[in-house]
């Protein structure tokens, strides 16, 4: 296993790829005409990657990115990110 990751602009950059490939996934789930097992496939990397970004906003951030970053939710955590 390799060394942790520890600069916080790594660390910010990795939780906004998983926003992105979680919106890329369920956008080509929806929209693209594949077959039944590709679309699962999709399906389940857009659920993945959705719950990394969860964990990210609401651990990462506060444990590695800003410690004083603590929030009550999406909309909480929305709110303090625009005022910084």
């Amino acid at each position: 296993m390799g060394p942790d990751l520890t600069d916080k602009r790594w660390i910010v950059a990795k939780g906004i790829l998983f926003a992105v490939l979680a919106l890329l996934a369920g956008s080509l789930q929806l929209l693209a005409d594949l077959p039944l097992w590709q679309e699962t496939g999709l399906l389940l990397i857009c659920i993945w990657a959705s719950c990394r970004f969860y964990y990210f906003l609401f651990h990462c951030l506060g444990a590695y990115v800003d410690p004083g970053l603590k929030s009550a939710g999406v909309m909480d955590l929305l709110g303090k990110l625009r005022k910084k």
